[in-house]
């Protein structure tokens, strides 16, 4: 799209007035300019140019793709916060909440900075792929803007036009790509790499020019012959000519692909009514014209990620030369160029279209919902923006289940992956897969048109998976297994572990647990309910006896007590057998279960709020976030054996388990549980164990390097 330098609202309408006829709609636009139009007043871009005709251009780019009028009333205004100081209360106030929310969004996009790899940036590209998830016309307008930026870049240095280039082709680009909005994307490609690449480019540019003639009659010839033998059979249809684009042939050609070698420099476009006749004149055209083997693909059966579809092939014309022709309906062609903003056009359809169009493009959209929900469990800003970049941005395969439904996946996925996509249930109960007839490991990497069965159990998923799992979906869903059944377990053993303590005192439950008697533990305890009570007691951060005792005394816990006594300066210490710390006596002390200290660690203490000292080791990774709660702690001089966690990782074909087990016996290690996982190239088994001391933990991980087919080994932490 080319840059309209003399733009005016008048032209704009008119452009806007050929889809939108509301006349309300049109009122909120022509309201829209008249406010920018003001609070730009005086203002200057770089090119020389009044600063409302960028405003106007963004908003003529986004009529390419019939924006409604909401979006085109906050492109008109997307600046006038950031260049005019304007309030979002006042937008509010004028236009409402709805167009006010999309100024603000474009607002935040364009103060991040997304070049380099520092944390900030991390953080940037964060927000920018959340919003996708909140409001994607944000990022539409952010498209339209940038775009219009691109065109008038010539009056920048050319490391800023490299610089913003760059960052459009890693952020932008892949993200106009999945939204299906073609020709966009084209544009922001094209004018990168004249940036970026500008020998290449008018290379490309050249070679193109000088062959177009004959490139435009042997397409028109052609068309001749493929609407002859169409009408013939009687199919209603039109044929265009389609034009390559310079970024495309680009990308062939720094593949290695001679510039003569690229069969889709003639390129036809056929139109017809309905999908039924996209396969009739598909197979009337190859009837006529031999198809190129390996060169067909049918994206109306196995849509794109981002709704395209169409059939394409390749075939040898009457000239002999390749063609390679596309075969869509008008509604298709549609969606090829508009992508998710196709469904702006629902307002004049009836109501049950309507409806049906917001169902699809939600389903379209689903993809970004699942970064919300990433968003909500990933603490981590890279973890977060590597993990959604590689579903954004990788290429999509397509694998069929054997019932011949289509499961699409990010390139890379495995088969736990396809699991979770089919249901959560199967993703929870893989134990398998079977792809094309063929047993496979779970972290098998699968490919285009692969068959897939899954074989379940109910066992449940493995941690071991979050190490491959490639979708959000499959992380978030394995994740909160583990959460649940964590939950339920430690609810469990919670429950039995107030009972056991009721007994041992011999106070009756039906006292204990009375109406009042309940309501003074919970308040004292600060619980909502039993049920949290209990997963406090099973995961150890609340005794048995603090629970039995809550009611009785007013005084301060012994915790309260403790940090009192720490801030008096008191060298008193308190021991629970394994571990001194200094306070005061009889106080709870707990070792961690997330990295499971044993004597000869480095460790150190977390006094919690009314459930005892907690033990970790110095360099678990859940002490770096505590704060002026740590205690020192030492061990003291004991012969029993605590429990460890241990990872042992072995050659897929071998079974090591009985050399294990043999090795402990003879370091007069205590084997308490294990649990085997079957990988794609190894083995990882999961094995708690009981020692005395590091030392002794050190001379078993020694000798159990020492066995052939292990891997490695470490120590597990949570």
């Amino acid at each position: 799209m080319k840059y309209q330098k003399n733009i005016t609202f008048e032209s704009l309408k008119k452009k806007i007035s050929s889809y939108i006829t509301d006349e309300k709609e049109l009122n909120l636009i022509s309201k829209a300019y008249n406010f920018a139009s003001e609070k730009h007043f005086g203002q200057k871009r770089l090119t020389g140019d009044d600063y409302i005709i960028h405003p106007l251009n963004v908003a003529y780019i986004l009529t390419s793709i019939k924006a409604d009028a909401d979006t085109l009333s906050a492109a008109l205004i997307h600046d006038v916060m950031e260049m005019c100081g304007v309030k979002e209360s006042e937008i509010e106030r004028k236009f409402g909440k709805n167009i006010a929310s999309l100024v603000k969004g474009v607002t935040t996009i364009n103060k991040l900075n997304f070049s380099g790899d520092s944390e900030a940036v991390i953080n940037n590209q964060r927000k920018i792929l959340v919003g996708l998830s909140e409001d994607v016309r944000v990022i539409i307008i952010k498209l339209a803007d940038r775009l219009n930026n691109l065109q008038t870049m010539y009056v920048l240095s050319p490391e800023k036009q490299k610089e913003t280039a760059k960052e459009t082709l890693d952020i932008l680009v892949p993200i106009a790509s999945r939204l299906g909005i073609n020709s966009i994307k084209q544009d922001l490609e094209e004018f990168c790499l004249r940036y970026l690449k500008p020998d290449e480019y008018y290379d490309i540019v050249e070679k193109l020019n000088a062959t177009k003639a004959e490139r435009d009659e042997a397409v028109r010839r052609m068309i001749d012959a493929v609407d002859e033998i169409l009408n013939k059979y009687g199919i209603k249809h039109e044929t265009k000519g389609r034009s390559k684009s310079i970024y495309s042939i680009y990308k062939k050609l720094d593949k290695g692909k001679r510039f003569s070698d690229i069969y889709d420099l003639l390129a036809l476009r056929i139109y017809v009514d309905t999908e039924q006749e996209c396969y009739q004149a598909l197979g009337i055209i190859h009837s006529k014209f031999k198809p190129k083997p390996k060169r067909f693909k049918d994206y109306i059966a196995m849509p794109k990620t981002n709704m395209y579809q169409s059939l394409h092939t390749t075939v040898f014309g009457i000239d002999g030369q390749l063609y390679e022709i596309q075969i869509r309906t008008y509604d298709m062609d549609k969606v090829a160029e508009y992508g998710i903003a196709s469904h702006w056009s629902y307002k004049e359809k009836g109501s049950n279209v309507k409806a049906a169009m917001q169902n699809d493009m939600e389903k379209k959209l689903q993809f970004f919902r699942t970064i919300m929900d990433l968003k909500n469990t990933e603490e981590d800003p890279e973890e977060f923006v590597k993990t959604v970049k590689e579903e954004v941005f990788q290429n999509t395969i397509y694998v069929f289940t054997p019932m011949g439904d289509v499961i699409e996946l990010p390139k890379g996925a495995t088969p736990v992956d396809f699991a979770y996509k089919v249901h959560s249930n199967v993703g929870d109960r893989t134990s398998g897969a079977i792809v094309n007839s063929n047993m496979v490991p779970l972290d098998y990497e699968l490919h285009n048109e692969d068959i897939v069965k899954i074989i379940t159990n109910n066992k449940g998923p493995s941690r071991e998976w979050l190490k491959f799992v490639k979708t959000t979906q499959a992380k978030n869903k394995i994740k909160a297994y583990f959460n649940r059944v964590n939950k339920e377990e430690n609810l469990k053993k919670g429950e039995e572990a107030l009972v056991r303590e009721l007994k041992k005192r011999k106070i009756p439950s039906a006292e204990f647990f009375d109406e009042d008697n309940s309501k003074k533990i919970l308040s004292e305890l600060k619980f909502n309910s039993f049920e949290e009570l209990y997963i406090a007691l099973g995961s150890g951060k609340i005794l048995p006896e603090t629970v039995v005792t809550a009611n009785e005394k007013e005084e301060p816990s012994k915790e309260e007590r403790v940090l009192e006594k720490i801030g008096g300066h008191e060298s008193k210490k308190v021991s629970n057998g394994l571990v001194s710390v200094p306070g005061i006596d009889e106080i709870k002390v707990n070792l961690a279960m997330c990295c499971c200290p044993v004597p000869g660690d480095k460790i150190i203490g977390y006094i919690t709020k009314g459930y005892g000292i907690t033990i970790h080791r110095i360099e678990c990774p859940n002490v770096s976030s505590l704060d002026e709660r740590l205690i020192k702690a030492e061990w003291n001089q004991t012969n029993e054996k605590v429990p460890t966690n241990i990872l042992i990782k072995s050659n897929l074909e071998s079974n090591v388990i009985i050399d294990v087990v043999s090795r402990a016996n003879n370091n007069e290690i205590t084997v308490n549980s294990f649990s085997n996982h079957k990988m794609r190239d190894s083995n990882t088994l999961e094995m708690t164990v009981l020692v005395k001391d590091k030392d002794q933990l050190n001379k078993f991980i020694t000798s159990l390097e020492m066995v052939n087919n292990i891997i490695s080994v470490e120590r597990e932490i949570k």
